[in-house]
C-alpha cells in the first residue's frame, strides 16, 4: 500500500484546558476538567493524578476528585485560542491544516531541507509556539497524517516505511471508531497491526465503506491528502518618518509613494483592490484611520489621489477647529488594501468596446476629482423611500453605488386592490384603459386574482410609496400652492383620507389658477409617529393640468405644496 506523505503533527496535549486557562483564566496546573454532554472530554495532569480521566460522567469524576474545577466546553473558545498557535507554526513552517482546536499538521519536507532535518524542525517549532504562545507542543513526524498523530502522543519521529510497523502495536482504540472497534475487539482484533492484516477486499465487504477507510489508516495509509493552508500575502505599506508630517503638500507627496510601492506590491501577485484603508500615527501616539470604498479598480493615481483628499482632511480639520482632528504632526502612515480580488477581472472586454468606455469616463472623472475635490462628482443611486427625495442619494464618483435602504421593486400602490382613474368630471375608467392618463386611484374593494400566488420579495417594499411613473423633476425647495374645488372652496382631507371636494383649479405661488382636468389620490404618509419631534403626516396628490402638465402635490397641516414635476 502506498505510504502517506511525511508529515509534521503539532499536537498540544489537554487543549480545551489550556484553552480555558487562555482565555476564562483557568488555573491549568490545579484538579481542572473541562466537561461535554456531562463527560469528561478533558482534564489536568492534577485530574489525572485524582483518577479523572476522559469518558467519565461528572458525579464519577466528582467523586474521585471534590475539588475539581468544572469547566463547560466551548468550541468557538478552543478555536480562538489556538489561532496564535497556528500563526507561530506558520512562523516556521509554510502552509499548515488545522485538524482541530489543539492539532494542526504541515508537510515535513520543506522545512526538514531548510532547517537541516527532521528533528532539527520539530526542535524549531516546539520553540517557536513555546515563545509565542507559552504554549507546551508535542510533535510527531510519520508518513500520514494519522500515523503522525500516534507519533505526537509520544514525541516521536518515524522513519520513512515505518509507520505501518509503527502501528502495527498501536491497540485497536486508537482509530476512535468505537462502533467498529468493539466489533473487531469481540472478532479477536485488538491492535492495528491485526487489523492491517486482514485482506482489503475481506474488509470492504464485511464492514463497508468506513471500515475500509479505517483499514487504510492502521497500514498507515491516509484517507486524503493534506489541506493546507497558505497564509493570504502581506500587502500593506507602511513608512516611518523622522520629521512629522505637518503641512499637506509634503504629506501628500509621501502618501503618493506609499501608493505607488501599493500598487506595484498589488500588480506583482497580479491583484486589484475595491477599498483603501488609510492609517496615520501622531507625533504623541494618537491613532487615525480611514476607509475609502470605490466601485471599479484602484490604479495608482487613484490611491494617491484618495490619499491626499484624506490627509488633507485630516491636516486642514485641525485648523478649521473639527472635532475629528490630529493632536500633532503625522509620523507614520500606513497603507492597508481591502476586497482585494484577481485584476483579470476588472479588465475591459476583448475588443474594448463597454470596458474602455467606462475607463476613458473614469479617468476623466477622477482627474475632475484630482482637481476640484472628491465632492465634485456626485452620482445618484436609487434606492427605498416614501417621498422621491428620499429615493435618490447621491455619492462621490468612485465610491460604491450602494443604496442606503434598498426596496423591492414596486409593480402597483397595493397589491390585489383595484385602481381606477378618476377625472375632473367625476367620471371613473380602468386605470388599465387609462393608461396615457397615468395616475391611479384606489377603490374600494379587492380583486380575486386566479393562477398562483405571487412569490414574495427578497425585499420588504416601502409602505406608502408613490406608485408609478415617479416624477422626472424633484424640486429642492417645494413651492406654496393653493386647491379649491368646483365651489372655490379650498380642498382639504379627513381625518379618515376622504377629500373634501374634486380638486378643479390649482394656484401656484399667487400666480393665475390653472384648470385640473385630472387626480389621483390622496397618498398617505405617517412618518415617524413614535417621535413626536420627528413624526411627518401628509396627504400626496397627483394632478394633470389643462397645458398638459403633471404635477405632485402634498397637502399638510393644512397647506398645499408642488412637490415635484412628471415628464
Amino acid at each position: 500500500m502506498e505510504a502517506g506523505v511525511r508529515t509534521l503533527l503539532v499536537w498540544c496535549p489537554d487543549w480545551p484546558v489550556v484553552a480555558a486557562e487562555i482565555v476564562a483564566g483557568v488555573v491549568a496546573s490545579e484538579p481542572v476538567a473541562v466537561f461535554a454532554g456531562n463527560r469528561v472530554l478533558a482534564c489536568s495532569e492534577a485530574a489525572r493524578r485524582e483518577g479523572v480521566r476522559r469518558g467519565l460522567r461528572r458525579r464519577e469524576a466528582q467523586g474521585r476528585c471534590p475539588q475539581l474545577v468544572v469547566v463547560e466546553h466551548d468550541p468557538g473558545r478552543d478555536a480562538r485560542a489556538f489561532e496564535p498557535v497556528v500563526a507561530a507554526v506558520e512562523e516556521v513552517v509554510a502552509g499548515v491544516e488545522v485538524l482541530r482546536p489543539g492539532v494542526c499538521a504541515a508537510a515535513v519536507r520543506g522545512p526538514a531541507r531548510y532547517f537541516g532535518g527532521e528533528e532539527a524542525a520539530a526542535e524549531r517549532v516546539v520553540e517557536q509556539v513555546a515563545l509565542a504562545c507559552a504554549v507546551e507542543s508535542q510533535i510527531g513526524i510519520a508518513d500520514g497524517v494519522f500515523a503522525a498523530g500516534i507519533a505526537a502522543r509520544t514525541g516521536r519521529v518515524v522513519e520513512a516505511g515505518e509507520s505501518r510497523a509503527f502501528l502495527s502495536s498501536v491497540p485497536i482504540d486508537a482509530l476512535d471508531e468505537p462502533q467498529l472497534t468493539d466489533l473487531l475487539k469481540r472478532l479477536g482484533v485488538v491492535t492495528l497491526g491485526d487489523f492491517a492484516a486482514l485482506p482489503p477486499g475481506d474488509v470492504l465487504t464485511r464492514f463497508g465503506f468506513e471500515g475500509s477507510l479505517a483499514h487504510r489508516l492502521a497500514s498507515g495509509g491516509d484517507v486524503r491528502p493534506l489541506a493546507v493552508r497558505r497564509p493570504p500575502p502581506d500587502l500593506a505599506v507602511e513608512e516611518t518618518y523622522d520629521e512629522t508630517l505637518d503641512r499637506v503638500d509634503v504629506a501628500a507627496f509621501a502618501g503618493r509613494v506609499l501608493a505607488e510601492r501599493l500598487h506595484e506590491r498589488l500588480a506583482a501577485h497580479g491583484l486589484a483592490c475595491t477599498r483603501l484603508g488609510i492609517e496615520a500615527v501622531t507625533a504623541d501616539g494618537q491613532e487615525l484611520v480611514r476607509v475609502w470604498r470605490h466601485d471599479g479598480m484602484l490604479t495608482s493615481a487613484a490611491i494617491a489621489e484618495r490619499v491626499r483628499w484624506q490627509l488633507d482632511g485630516w491636516l486642514t480639520g485641525a485648523r478649521r477647529g473639527r472635532t475629528a482632528q490630529p493632536t500633532a504632526g503625522l509620523v507614520r502612515l500606513r497603507l492597508v488594501p481591502d476586497g482585494v480580488l484577481a485584476h483579470v477581472g476588472l479588465q475591459p472586454g476583448l475588443w474594448g468596446e463597454a470596458g474602455d468606455g467606462r475607463e476613458r469616463a473614469h479617468r476623466a472623472f477622477s482627474r475632475v476629482q484630482g482637481l476640484l475635490g472628491p465632492g465634485s462628482v456626485l452620482t445618484p443611486v436609487l434606492g427605498g423611500g416614501r417621498s422621491p427625495d428620499d429615493q435618490v442619494r447621491l455619492v462621490p464618483w468612485g465610491d460604491e453605488r450602494e443604496p442606503e435602504r434598498p426596496a423591492a421593486e414596486q409593480t402597483e400602490p397595493i397589491p390585489g386592490i383595484d385602481t381606477v382613474a378618476l377625472l375632473a368630471d367625476g367620471s371613473e375608467r380602468e386605470s388599465e384603459r387609462r393608461a396615457d392618463a397615468g395616475f391611479t386611484m384606489i377603490e374600494v374593494g379587492r380583486r380575486r386574482r386566479r393562477g398562483r400566488a405571487a412569490r414574495p420579495a427578497s425585499l420588504p417594499p416601502w409602505p406608502g410609496r408613490l406608485p408609478r411613473p415617479s416624477p422626472a423633476v424633484v424640486l429642492a425647495h417645494p413651492l406654496p400652492a393653493a386647491v379649491y374645488d368646483e365651489t372655490g372652496a379650498p380642498v382639504g382631507v379627513s381625518a379618515r383620507l376622504e377629500v373634501t371636494g374634486g380638486p378643479a383649479t390649482l394656484r401656484i405661488d399667487r400666480r393665475q389658477p390653472m384648470a385640473i382636468v385630472g387626480w389621483a389620490g390622496p397618498w398617505p404618509v405617517d412618518e415617524r409617529w413614535w417621535a413626536s419631534d420627528e413624526a411627518r403626516r401628509r396627504a400626496r396628490f397627483q394632478v394633470l393640468l389643462e397645458d398638459g402638465r403633471a404635477l405632485l402635490l402634498s397637502l399638510a397641516g393644512g397647506h398645499w405644496m408642488v412637490e415635484a414635476i412628471y415628464d
